[in-house]
């Protein structure tokens, strides 16, 4: 898991609501929200690093045909009981075979990192008040899981705490 320090972060948000202006030459790895997105896609430029970030209650299908033009998608968590972008991110990698960085920012917290990393976000801007230490350590608190995930799409064929069952 990647952890992202927002000061020093190289994707930079476009301000302003117009978002970027048709521009024959736009500046490289930028942040641009879904309406910004509309609003440029035609004109563009394909081998322009380009992310976008996505309310939760978009439906990433509609998205499917631009995903290859973006190396990274930013799922907002508006508060850590909102779920919602765990299902975005699954269908992304799962169904659309997604292969840039996925992001979760927002209401991040340590506790949602384990479920994070298995549902296919592989970076992630912790809320101000989460310690990236104790955000490792969760990462590393599992070594194993009896369920499949994007990364192993099967259970696991032996039980992982066998040496525990026996006694």
């Amino acid at each position: 898991m990647k952890f992202i320090d927002t000061s020093k972060n190289e994707w930079h948000r476009v301000l302003g609501e117009d978002g970027p202006k048709p521009d024959p030459d736009p500046a490289p790895q930028l942040l641009l929200t879904l309406e910004q997105w509309h609003a440029v896609r035609g004109h563009w430029p394909a081998a322009l690093p380009t992310a976008i970030e996505l309310p939760n209650d978009y439906a990433v299908e509609e998205l499917a045909d631009d995903l290859p033009r973006f190396q990274l998608i930013v799922l907002r968590f508006p508060k850590w009981v909102d779920g919602r972008a765990y299902s975005q991110a699954r269908l992304l990698r799962g169904r659309y075979r997604f292969k840039g960085e996925i992001r979760a920012v927002g209401e991040v917290l340590v506790d949602m990192l384990q479920l994070l990393s298995r549902t296919g976000f592989d970076a992630v801007e912790l809320r101000a008040d989460q310690s990236r230490e104790a955000a490792e350590r969760a990462l590393r608190f599992f070594p194993a899981f009896y369920q499949g995930a994007l990364s192993e799409n099967r259970p696991a064929t032996k039980p992982v705490f066998a040496e525990t069952a026996e006694a």
